[in-house]
């Protein structure tokens, strides 16, 4: 059976907690890092490509659990529901999805931020590699300009840095990234997950820290992705219960943050791999 893994977006906090819940499933043997194809949106599109770099989980993990003051990492000040207002505002009128996204984009590309040799750096010292995987890797990215869909694989001719920097580019708090002279903005606009790029793959897991429709109010998100992928597929949604939300509080962009959500990542790693084993072709008991 062909399997895909999808790594879905939710900040620093996000990047921590998916790598809890795949440490703790890969050390119990089931490896769900090893699918034929990884998509990955926003924070997700880091942890994809730290998962199918070769660098142990292990080694990846310990590094969110250091604390906040040791890396590059840098605390944004965002609050998820005030940004849902502000952007329901922005799109009202809008003809449909895209026109909105366009919005989105515009909004982004006229927001003062840090600049994009800076944000750059952080985005690099994320990733410890700087090549494409063998293995089949999708990461997202939204158009700035026209709100259209990028998905960019090893074919693209996109460097990997350039498109995980565009793919977690959040609109007015980072700076859109320049790929081919075109601007764009977190794949997240369009989806949390973009789960719907599985479809076609008999079984497919979700890591989705966010599970509403991301930072576009008007995306339908994992709630018209799933149905989808279920009439074909066998599909296990894995998102934060009310101890991990409490650990990744208010600000998914904190930091600090980081070592308390990758423990109860871990924490639900452990308590899912039985449900992770029905349904993964390769997943074995040690």
């Amino acid at each position: 059976m062909s399997t895909a893994l999808v790594l879905g977006g939710g900040g620093v906090t996000g990047i921590a907690w998916e790598l809890g819940v795949l440490q703790a499933l890969q050390e119990a043997g089931a490896d769900v890092t090893a699918a034929d194809l990884v998509v990955g949106t926003s924070a997700g599109s880091v942890v994809a490509v730290q998962a199918t770099s070769g660098i142990s989980l292990h080694h990846l993990l310990a590094d969110q659990l250091a604390p906040a003051g040791t890396s590059l990492e840098v605390k944004a000040v965002f609050d998820p529901q005030d940004t849902a207002a502000a952007l329901t505002k922005l799109m009202e009128g809008a003809r449909d999805e895209r026109e909105s996204r366009a919005r989105i984009g515009a909004m982004a590309l006229a927001a003062h931020t840090v600049s994009e040799a800076e944000r750059m750096r952080t985005v690099r010292a994320r990733l410890p590699v700087d090549t494409w995987p063998a293995r089949r890797l999708l990461i997202t990215a939204v158009d700035a300009h026209t709100g259209d869909l990028a998905v960019w694989d090893d074919t693209s001719g996109v460097p990997l840095a350039s498109a995980v920097a565009a793919s977690c580019a959040v609109p007015g708090v980072w700076p859109p990234a320049t790929v081919a002279r075109r601007r764009y903005v977190d794949g997240s606009v369009r989806s949390a997950t973009n789960a719907d790029l599985a479809l076609g793959h008999d079984v497919v897991v979700v890591l989705a820290p966010d599970t509403g429709p991301g930072l576009n109010p008007a995306s339908q998100g994992l709630a018209g992705e799933v149905p989808l992928l279920r009439a074909h597929s066998q599909v296990l949604v894995i998102a934060p219960d009310d101890a991990a939300l409490d650990a990744i509080g208010p600000n998914p962009l904190d930091p600090a943050r980081r070592p308390a959500s990758a423990r109860q990542g871990q924490r639900q790693g452990q308590a899912l791999i039985r449900a992770v084993r029905e349904i993964w072709p390769a997943a074995t008991a040690r």
